[in-house]
């Protein structure tokens, strides 16, 4: 396994609790990587590994083909950011940027003069000389990047930095900094159980569970082709549906609820297999009377939450839970407690191997 970052084989143990199992992940210089896993599947535990304020208790992480596991982390050469700046209360937006080059013998006023320009980027001219309690939250994240961003770091490690934000802040600084990581270049690590950060932002989404990685791939892989059936159910909305193989080869499954449903071959399929279909809500539409060329089935309505330029609408197809989103428009065929046709087109559908333990 090559890459610019590797991660070979990592594991970590507290006392009988396994946090990590057999970690393995390369990343390519300049490259967007982003965690992504609900609360303990393990993903701040690798970036702290990387980081260096937690030691592997087997396994490996090397930067350029060099090991960095034994080093202590002031020598890794790696910005952090996190959700709390820690930023110092006593010095200037400035000073805090300047800390981490003080801390290299760098002098102060070719020091300053970096900063400043650190804050340039990052987007904060003229407020080098403003203390943090005179900075907004965001203003204050950005400091802490930029401080994180001064030395020209082989690695920029950001764990949850968002999370204090409001959501149009949040949705600002996503912005920010993807412009900031292209423009510099630095390979970037970047933890969150938030799915529109990771899907927005990320060359790369790493799905962790348990200890273990699920799936690395492209946002756009993750979302339509997920490996496994947590991928599938973790990352945006999903209808699984359990069913059996009936013909491989010509991609059609048999569902109890939805009866006969095509979907695209794929290698590893055998007749009779057991499997999971993906069909995204988004994919689905409502009719009062079947469609043609599309696979139909008869849903009673549950619930509809309308949130105005689209709704929810939650039913069932005999036990089967089925969500569809609409246009907000379109709900006003069908109200609660009616039935309604849903159908799909048979490319909506992605077939999920049965994986033993996923």
């Amino acid at each position: 396994m090559n890459g610019y970052l590797q991660i070979n084989g990592v594991t970590k143990r507290f006392g009988d609790f396994t946090a990590l199992e057999k970690v393995d992940l390369s990343v390519e210089k300049g490259e967007f990587v982003t965690f992504l896993g609900p609360s303990g599947s393990g993903k701040t535990t690798t970036l702290m590994i990387m980081a260096g304020f937690e030691k592997a208790t087997h396994g490996d992480v090397l930067i350029e083909g060099r090991s960095i596991s034994r080093l202590a982390p002031h020598e890794r050469n790696i910005g952090i950011v996190f959700q709390n700046y820690a930023l110092f209360p006593h010095k200037t937006a400035a000073e805090n940027v300047y800390f981490p080059l003080q801390m290299r013998g760098v002098g102060k006023a070719d020091g300053l003069r970096r900063a400043k320009e650190m804050l340039d980027l990052v987007g904060l001219s003229g407020m080098a000389e403003r203390y943090p309690k005179e900075l907004s939250g965001g203003q204050q994240q950005r400091v802490a990047l930029a401080r994180a961003l001064v030395f020209e770091p082989s690695l920029l490690l950001l764990d949850e930095p968002l999370g204090a934000l409001d959501k149009n802040l949040r949705e600002q600084m996503q912005i920010e900094i993807k412009r900031i990581q292209r423009t510099l270049g630095v390979t970037t690590i970047f933890v969150t159980h938030d799915q529109s950060e990771a899907m927005s932002m990320s060359d790369r989404i790493v799905v962790f569970e348990k200890g273990r990685i699920e799936q690395a791939a492209t946002p756009l892989d993750i979302y339509h082709r997920p490996k496994t059936k947590f991928v599938a159910g973790f990352v945006g909305e999903s209808n699984l549906v359990p069913a059996k193989v009936s013909d491989a080869a010509a991609g059609v499954a048999v569902s109890p609820a939805l009866g006969p449903c095509d979907f695209e071959p794929a290698e590893g399929i055998s007749a009779g297999d057991d499997l999971t279909l993906l069909i995204r809500p988004e994919h689905i539409r409502l009719s009062r009377q079947p469609l043609e060329g599309r696979q139909n089935a008869s849903m009673l309505v549950d619930t509809i939450v309308n949130y105005g330029d689209n709704a929810l609408v939650i039913g069932r197809v005999g036990d089967l839970p089925m969500r569809v989103r609409v246009l907000g428009a379109d709900v006003v065929v069908i109200r609660e407690g009616e039935n309604c046709c849903i159908s799909w087109p048979p490319e909506a559908v992605f077939a999920i191997p049965d994986l033993p333990g996923r």
